[in-house]
């Protein structure tokens, strides 16, 4: 439970920060007129914040597998954090560069991420104790929603965006043009149209997520004592 806390704390931190300085990377959009609003500065603390939040739907899995001897899934749990490091360096090459290609990749993996886990809670189930099930099925639908959201919207939008700047001709920033740019450079914007496509995905992630972080601290003190039963010999989850 304690992990739990320290993983949810560091995103709940990230998305306060992030929600008092609101920031559309790729544009250099912010709401505040602030040093605090620039995009470097934004990312660094998504990218903490998203890991924290990553880690602990691993642990959750982690748990889970162990209660009911899943080697599939201990062993993706495993692969979960090291998938979204590699989405989170994909979303840096997005807002560097300003190339939605980036996005694409990122929110593709997360989407994968996400089946995998399902797939995994899935697999448990048949050998699950009554009190892991609500769990492993809350976790099953969730998972389910977010996979179909990320692959039905999310990942078309940034598609779509990166299509529409190919046939523009709209050329990228090198890396190091983009670290330059995305550290000094905001633009504040209050207009309605600029930050429609952003409402959905925002709302979502700073109201639902931060519950459902807040949610899986709880949720360790169910999978906690499922946990201390004894293990089939046979079963080394190393």
């Amino acid at each position: 439970m304690q992990l739990q806390l320290l993983l949810s704390a560091g995103y709940v931190l990230g998305c306060a920060y992030r929600s008092a300085f609101p920031v559309f990377d790729v544009q250099r959009l912010c709401l505040v007129d602030s040093w605090l609003s620039s995009v470097s500065i934004g990312r660094s603390v998504a990218t903490t914040a998203e890991l924290c939040f990553a880690a602990q739907w691993a642990v959750l899995l982690r748990d889970v597998s162990l209660a009911t001897r899943s080697r599939p899934g201990l062993l993706i749990s495993r692969t979960i954090v090291p998938l979204i490091a590699i989405a989170e360096l994909c979303s840096w090459y997005a807002v560097l560069t300003t190339s939605n290609s980036g996005h694409v990749f990122e929110e593709s993996i997360w989407g994968l991420s996400a089946a995998l886990l399902v797939a995994s809670l899935a697999i448990a189930w048949p050998r699950s104790r009554p009190a892991l099930r609500p769990i492993i099925a809350a976790g099953c639908v969730i998972g389910v929603l977010y996979v179909v959201y990320m692959f039905k919207v999310d990942v078309p939008m940034y598609w779509a965006r990166w299509v529409s700047d190919l046939d523009q001709g709209r050329s990228s920033l090198s890396i190091s043009q983009g670290l330059a740019d995305a550290s000094g450079r905001w633009v504040v914007s209050h207009r309605w149209s600029d930050w429609k496509s952003e409402v959905i995905w925002m709302s979502l992630y700073f109201s639902v997520a931060v519950w459902l972080s807040i949610g899986l601290i709880h949720v360790s003190q169910v999978t906690a004592p499922a946990l201390v039963r004894p293990r089939h010999p046979a079963f080394q989850p190393s």
